[in-house]
């Protein structure tokens, strides 16, 4: 018999209402396979950057490729082990964790542009980040799978974090703050000057160095330390936006493993992409405004069952809607601002010819 043939099939249902027992295809097994998957991943990416190098395109692209290709093979898994509904859930619930991640990517481009960290150490800095991410969000999904089961005004929370944690991302994206780092402005960072010396050179990936008898942090582990603090506020958006597609708390942590694996390598094929993405803030505050007001109809439907819920499927089509309608307006928007400057340029040129002409 095989590992998979041992699984116990779990027959998808509607989501469980609030306060109820979780309902989980997690079996022991089935958990202990994909925690052993995501860390023998996970060390083969720290292997991979253990000789800091920089990252061709070439390398990036193909290691993207790999990191998509798990999670797509492991969602027909569930698909085909688990039902449709399950699947569905599942895939879903990728999708957003995916899309909040390519935000995690910018502010983690961001940071490391304002630290100026060198090429050959950014793959260790989105490892160290990546890590941070993956401890931080198992907590919070214990924590969550936990309120869930015990109160009934869980979801009616995760809902309105996400609703106002929508208002402050679509205030960012109109405002453009998303848009510049801060060193000075970041907490973790004046705490650490304030008690520890600070280095003004990069040394390798090493976090100290002996300066004037003292042991000085290098700015490598400022950086890490800021990007561990951003880390703590993706998971606060990220964990109870998946908790508003599927209530399973061990899809809920396979959907973020997955999304948070491929990061590193996905930084360097969108690091010059990234910027073009410019309605990126826009979309991904409908989204969690959406999935907000989806946990708290979902909340209100436990109390009044006259109110309506939506479905996963509907979920699915509103996400990819929303994600390609802000991927067409970022690149019809960089289309036309790159005609407006050759625009300008031309008519500057002529004003150039017309001012020397005899």
């Amino acid at each position: 018999m095989s590992l998979l043939s041992a699984l116990p099939v779990t027959a998808p249902s509607a989501a469980a209402p609030p306060g109820a027992p979780l309902d989980t295809v997690g079996t022991p097994v089935l958990w202990g396979v994909t925690i052993a998957v995501v860390l023998a991943l996970f060390a083969l990416d720290f292997v991979l950057t253990r000789k800091p190098h920089a990252v061709s395109m070439r390398e990036a692209v193909a290691w993207s490729s790999f990191y998509v290709a798990i999670p797509v093979a492991f969602g027909v898994f569930v698909w085909s082990r688990y039902g449709g509904d399950r699947g569905l859930e599942y895939y879903t619930g990728y999708l957003v964790e995916k899309s909040l991640s390519v935000d995690n990517l910018f502010v983690f481009m961001l940071l490391l542009a304002a630290f100026a960290v060198p090429d050959e150490l950014k793959q260790r800095v989105l490892l160290i980040g990546v890590a941070g991410a993956l401890v931080l969000r198992g907590i919070f999904i214990a924590l969550g799978a936990q309120l869930i089961s015990s109160f009934s005004w869980t979801f009616l929370l995760f809902g309105v974090i996400l609703l106002l944690t929508a208002v402050k991302v679509g205030r960012n994206a109109v405002s453009g703050a998303d848009h510049a780092v801060d060193i000075g402005s970041i907490r973790s960072v004046r705490v650490l000057r304030r008690f520890f010396p600070v280095s003004e050179e990069y040394a390798g990936t090493r976090m100290t160095v002996a300066q004037a008898g003292r042991r000085a942090l290098t700015p490598l582990a400022l950086v890490t330390v800021a990007i561990l603090g951003t880390d703590i506020v993706f998971a606060v958006d990220s964990v109870p936006a998946v908790y508003g597609i599927t209530g399973d708390p061990y899809l809920v942590f396979a959907t973020n493993a997955f999304a948070l694996l491929g990061l590193r390598a996905l930084y360097f094929v969108l690091e010059g992409a990234l910027g073009s993405l410019a309605h990126l803030g826009h979309g991904l505050a409908a989204i969690l405004a959406f999935i907000g007001v989806k946990l708290v109809l979902h909340w209100a439907h436990g109390i009044w069952t006259w109110v309506p819920t939506v479905p996963t499927l509907a979920s699915l089509g509103v996400i990819v809607g929303i994600l390609t309608l802000v991927t067409v307006t970022s690149l019809l928007a960089k289309r036309r601002a790159e005609q407006g400057e050759e625009q300008d340029d031309a008519e500057e040129d002529v004003a150039t010819a017309r001012a020397t002409a005899p």
